[in-house]
């Protein structure tokens, strides 16, 4: 499960479709529909939120709206009405690691986005996110990115 704090519109199709599918079985998790997946350190931050449900509902509808924009049919059924919520802090070392991670898995899968993407500096994180400096999240499986 990857979800991520890079903003969706720098995913490519494969990537927004994974993450779409990854954060609905995030929402079922945090609801307790499922069994799997209930210690995911990805869901650590959204735990952390005074409304996790609520939070991962905003995650999903900027997914669908980047989804939207691009004129994918993600079902917007799927998800709760999205609701104003305080926003989760992200450090900037967190976002230079999924920055880095997303660059080569783009430079293998889908060559034209890394070609886009690859001499952009300072990427935006997901609306639901405020970037703050810190290294590298705890909850982080990937390896730092240099110089973190």
């Amino acid at each position: 499960m990857r979800l991520w704090s890079l903003h969706p519109s720098y995913l490519d199709p494969k990537g927004l479709v994974a993450l779409w599918r990854e954060g609905l079985l995030a929402r079922a998790v945090l609801r307790g529909e499922t069994r799997g997946y209930r210690h995911h350190p990805q869901l650590e931050r959204f735990r952390a939120h005074p409304d996790p449900v609520q939070a991962i509902n905003a995650y999903l509808c900027a997914v669908h709206a980047e989804a939207s924009t691009r004129g994918y049919a993600f079902d917007r059924s799927k998800i709760e009405p999205c609701d104003a919520v305080s926003p989760i802090e992200v450090t900037t070392g967190q976002l230079a690691c999924e920055w880095a991670h997303l660059l080569s898995k783009l430079a293998v899968r889908s060559p034209e986005c890394y070609a886009r993407l690859a001499t952009h500096e300072n990427p935006l994180c997901h609306p639901l996110f405020v970037i703050r400096p810190g290294p590298v999240e705890p909850w982080e499986r990937a390896q730092a990115a240099p110089g973190e």
